[in-house]
């Protein structure tokens, strides 16, 4: 069963977000492939967090989360959140950000952006799912080609899951 489940699911092409946070005076950031809409009224997103990973640990603290989306053309951004790690490096100096809503993280190349209140935490396995109630964003009226899963498969992530 295991093994038809991880064939299925490694064969899908899963949109890549980049998720930012704050917590008192630290920021972070990373590339997450597990992330989706679970209600619309009142309107949810869930995104899973490694528990190995840096922003993880900045985001127990975080009263809110920030996803963005990438554009393909913006590839080097994703990549940048996915395969480096704030435990070594500062991924904000290497691209352009501002500070949004609660003092998070924006990133001026995203595509589009949305910013959330943790409503809560769940313990999922190797990820910690955060559900996010939406405060603040910004959409464009029509997308362009957005990073993939496909797009990113070869990096050498910062943290294993």
């Amino acid at each position: 069963m295991t093994e038809a489940f991880e064939k299925l699911v490694s064969l899908l092409d899963y949109p890549m977000f980049v998720v930012t946070t704050r917590a008192g005076d630290e920021s972070a950031g990373c590339l997450v492939g597990f992330a989706s809409q679970v209600s619309i009224r009142p309107p949810r997103f869930i995104v899973g967090l490694s528990k190995c990973n840096h922003t993880y640990r900045v985001a127990e603290g975080a009263s809110h989360l920030a996803v963005h989306l990438i554009a393909r053309r913006h590839c080097g951004l994703a990549r940048l959140f996915g395969s480096e790690t704030s435990d070594r490096t500062d991924k904000f100096v290497r691209c352009a950000w501002h500070s949004g809503p609660e003092g998070l993280p924006i990133l001026d190349d995203a595509a589009g952006w949305f910013a959330g209140a943790v409503l809560s935490r769940y313990d999922v396995g190797d990820h910690v799912g955060f559900v996010l109630e939406p405060v603040a964003g910004s959409a464009p009226d029509k997308f362009e080609q957005l990073v993939t899963f496909s797009d990113v498969h070869d990096l050498d992530p910062g943290h294993e899951a």
